[in-house]
């Protein structure tokens, strides 16, 4: 995805939950535990991924815009796989709704905020990443990243329901 402009990309970021529930539209609970193969997430435990992943990426954004240059860290996500994660939230077992429902609500409050924000493409804030390297990351880096993100999930979604007919 290469956005053409700014306004693009905000619209882009903010349309991520509405592309999220049009690729599990129809689905049926039973249809949500489908997976494309035994190794692999369930439609249910991507929608949680999603949902959380936006949540912590969000922190970001705001931290960016309140205190920016400072150290933002993910040290304590990344002690454990991701795999971890979603054992110990309960990805398998939790419904949808209330992950559907903060990820458009944090969307449509980050959009407010990129709109608002004087300069708030350039705010950036200082990440080590896990093989210790630190890197200046910016709003819009973030904001390009988490469009990506839904992307590609949507994307396995479609794959999933597409091999198992639903």
């Amino acid at each position: 995805m290469q956005p053409t402009s700014q306004d693009q990309l905000i619209s882009d970021y903010g349309d991520g939950p509405n592309r999220l529930k049009a690729a599990i539209a129809g689905l049926s609970e039973t249809d949500l535990d489908t997976a494309l193969s035994p190794n692999s997430w369930t439609i249910r435990e991507i929608v949680h991924h999603v949902a959380d992943g936006d949540d912590i990426w969000k922190a970001f954004i705001k931290q960016a815009i309140g205190n920016p240059g400072s150290a933002f860290t993910l040290e304590w996500y990344w002690q454990i796989p991701q795999a971890d994660w979603a054992r110990l939230w309960r990805y398998e077992k939790r419904a949808i709704g209330p992950s559907l429902a903060l990820f458009h609500a944090s969307r449509d409050h980050i959009v407010q905020l990129l709109k608002h924000t004087p300069g708030v493409w350039e705010k950036s804030l200082r990440i080590r990443w896990t093989d210790g390297e630190e890197q200046d990351v910016s709003v819009q880096w973030v904001v390009e990243m988490q469009t990506r993100h839904i992307d590609g999930h949507v994307d396995d979604i479609g794959r999933i329901r597409e091999a198992h007919g639903i």
